[in-house]
């Protein structure tokens, strides 16, 4: 095994591992003449093996701790710029992911628009991301670097100035891209309600970092760091979103590993993995039991393949290969559960196009979008009307009702309350839990 594997191996930490790797780390101060207290990050498993990690390592939330590029007039004005790049509706009913570029300069914003479509493509052509891009809103924000392409390219002495800070050899590990987080949220706050961030730089070189905290100020679920340019780099952004979205741990183990030979602490409370076996799991009706020998999208059949968490004993996840643990492969049908999951926690199925503070009169109409999933096979999303509670069965479906197709049930001249709830009834999701999260409501006053 690598040095770079035992370096994140020491740093992430048996107590770390005992809780799926996921539990937010207090604050600490960080290695000495760093920038502030430190944060927990995942580092990307090597350029040219197929893991998907190497563990975790904690680096100064500040990164570097450089001042900001003292910009021209022109670049100050272009600095800041928000674009939204894909419009699925109101940022308060969609997941709104946030791009931010670092090492371009004010000549390459178009490149980094560019980069950051192609970013998204990526992300999008991996399901359960692609059945759900009606969830979605994508937005870049425009950050203007003084140099072009970003610290550590080609060399640990190479050094740029740039609006992120952003920089390779992060931790001493040269495929590490850490960057300055105070500075991120800078313009990350420029667009409402950002969920998800993800920081792509201006460079060709592998690597990336996954910043999978919630921030307490801004409120997304993680950042993941990539180059733009690296065919590979993208595929950890994507892993590092079934952390920071699906909450999924990871999946790789280390072998032959002092520390980490076997897990003998209680259950994890993380989706894919678990300490029990097959049989113990459908005996007790834990966890994925639902999806045991069902054939999973990463090509394995459901099961408890023992090695996860770094353990390579005593955790076993859902299938042999999956996302969470080697770079090109798809979610295994756990993994899509969560990450379905996670959308609904963000983004709602039903907005009101009639706003929904105001009394709808017989000669009113109250209208809603829905959005479309795309997958093929999909289940169509169910969408019900109910008056005071009832549900008027032939509105089934519709995106609009006018308030005189009420008129029978509004003739004691009293307000009603009408409303419309839409539901997705996935065949992804099998946990009941889960699937009653998949639906959304929205509701008038109406009368005569």
């Amino acid at each position: 095994m690598c040095s770079v594997w035992r370096r994140g191996m020491a740093v992430a930490g048996a107590a770390a591992v005992l809780t799926g790797v996921l539990a937010a780390p207090g604050a600490a101060a960080g290695p000495a003449g760093s920038a502030g207290p430190a944060v927990e990050v995942e580092i990307p498993g090597p350029e040219h093996g197929a893991a998907a990690g190497s563990g975790r390592a904690r680096v100064p939330r500040g990164g570097r701790d450089r001042p900001s590029p003292r910009l021209s007039a022109a670049e100050k004005a272009a600095d800041g710029t928000v674009t939204r790049l894909l419009d699925n509706g109101s940022t308060g009913d969609r997941l709104d992911v946030v791009v931010v570029g670092d090492g371009y300069t004010a000549a390459e914003l178009d490149r980094f628009r560019a980069d950051a479509k192609k970013m998204w493509a990526e992300l999008s052509d991996v399901e359960p991301y692609t059945t759900y891009q009606g969830l979605f809103n994508v937005w870049t924000v425009d950050a203007v670097s003084n140099q072009s392409g970003v610290s550590g390219d080609p060399g640990p002495d190479a050094v740029r100035d740039t609006a992120l800070g952003s920089y390779f050899w992060c931790d001493d590990i040269e495929r590490l891209l850490c960057v300055d987080q105070a500075k991120v949220d800078g313009y990350v706050a420029k667009v409402p309600e950002a969920d998800l961030v993800v920081v792509i730089a201006n460079s060709a070189k592998y690597g990336g970092a996954g910043y999978n905290e919630p921030s307490e100020t801004l409120g997304y679920e993680g950042i993941s760091t990539a180059s733009a340019g690296n065919q590979q780099s993208g595929r950890v952004a994507i892993h590092e979103t079934g952390h920071s979205l699906g909450k999924l741990a990871d999946e790789y183990f280390y072998p032959d590993s002092p520390g980490f030979e076997e897990y003998t602490g209680p259950e994890v409370p993380d989706a894919n993995l678990s300490v029990l076996t097959a049989g113990d799991m459908a005996g007790r009706r834990a966890k994925w039991h639902r999806w045991l020998g069902e054939h999973s999208p990463d090509g394995g059949t459901v099961g408890t393949y023992e090695g996860g968490g770094y353990f390579a004993r005593g955790l076993y996840r859902p299938t042999d290969d999956s996302l969470m643990r080697s770079l090109g492969k798809p979610f295994n049908l756990p993994g899509v559960e969560a990450m379905i999951a996670g959308f609904h926690r963000h983004a709602r199925l039903v907005t009101a196009v009639t706003p929904t503070e105001r009394l709808l009169r017989l000669s009113a109409t109250a209208r809603v979008s829905v959005p479309r999933l795309t997958g093929a096979g999909e289940r169509p999303l169910r969408t019900r009307w109910y008056l005071d509670g009832r549900e008027l069965k032939p509105l089934a479906g519709r995106t609009r009702v006018r308030v005189s197709d009420l008129f029978p049930w509004l003739l004691d001249l009293r307000t009603h309350k009408l409303s419309v709830t839409v539901e997705n009834p996935t065949a992804a999701v099998r946990d009941p839990e889960i699937a009653g999260t998949l639906r959304s409501t929205v509701g008038w006053d109406v009368r005569l």
